[in-house]
C-alpha cells in the first residue's frame, strides 16, 4: 500500500510564505493569532516546532515514515486543542507531550507493536547496571535505543528521556509500575551490553591497525 501523507486541519501547510511580521513573535502571541484562524501564523507555529518534534516522534518509531505519520497526527491534535494551551507554560513542552501521547497511541494501534507492548514477564533474567565507559555520540546512542524491542524502547524513552516516573508510565501504557521498572532495567541492560560490545570491537580494531 502506498504511503499517504495526511494533511493538517485549517490548511496550515498550504502557505509557502509566512508574513514577515510574525517571524519574531513569541509563542504566546503566535498562539493567539493561530486561534484567530490566521493561517500564516499556523504555518509558522508548525515550522517553528516541526523539526524538533519529528526527532521526538522518531525516538518512538522504527522508521522515519512512521515518525512523519505520528508528527502529522500530533499536529492535528495540537491545532484542535490549541485553545487548551495555558500561556504560563512552555508551548514546546505542551506540544511535546502531545507528540509523545500520539506516538504511544500509534504503537498501540500497530499489531506488531501490540505484541511488543504486552510486556510478558516470563523468563526474567538479571541485568547488569554497571555504567560502561562509553564514547558514543548522541546519534549513535539514539540508533541503539531504536534497535531495542518496541516495548523496551518505549519505556526507556519515557523514563530516561522524557522523565516520566514508573507510576506515570504504568498509567500511560496500562501496565503495573513494577513491570515498567523491570522492562526499563532490561532495556538498560541491553544497551549496556551493546555499548560494551561496541567499545570492545573498536578497541580490537585499533589494536589490529597498530599491528600492521
Amino acid at each position: 500500500m502506498a504511503h499517504q501523507t495526511k494533511s493538517l486541519p485549517c490548511n496550515a501547510l498550504s502557505y509557502i510564505f509566512v508574513n514577515t511580521s510574525l517571524i519574531g513573535m513569541n509563542d504566546q502571541l503566535l498562539v493567539k493569532n493561530c486561534l484567530k484562524g490566521k493561517r500564516d501564523a499556523q504555518q509558522l507555529l508548525y515550522e517553528r516546532h516541526a523539526e524538533y518534534m519529528l526527532g521526538v516522534c522518531y525516538r518512538y518509531t522504527k522508521s522515519i515514515t512512521d515518525a512523519e505519520d505520528v508528527l502529522q497526527d500530533g499536529f492535528i491534535k495540537v491545532f484542535r486543542n490549541l485553545h487548551q494551551y495555558k500561556s504560563d507554560g512552555e508551548l514546546g513542552a505542551w506540544i511535546r507531550r502531545i507528540m509523545v501521547n500520539t506516538a504511544i497511541n500509534f504503537l498501540k494501534q500497530q499489531s506488531r507493536s501490540r505484541i511488543d507492548l504486552s510486556f510478558i514477564e516470563d523468563n526474567l533474567h538479571p541485568v547488569s547496571t554497571d555504567d560502561p565507559e562509553i564514547s558514543l555520540t548522541v546519534k549513535e546512542l539514539a540508533e541503539l535505543i531504536r534497535q531495542l524491542p518496541t516495548g523496551y524502547q518505549t519505556i526507556f524513552n519515557l523514563h530516561a528521556v522524557e522523565g516520566y516516573t514508573h507510576v506515570e508510565i504504568g498509567q500511560l501504557l496500562g501496565i503495573h509500575e513494577g513491570t515498567s521498572r523491570s522492562q526499563y532495567a532490561r532495556a538498560r541492560g541491553l544497551l549496556v551490553s551493546w555499548i560494551k560490545k561496541n567499545e570492545t570491537e573498536n578497541q580490537n580494531e585499533v589494536y589490529a591497525q597498530t599491528r600492521l
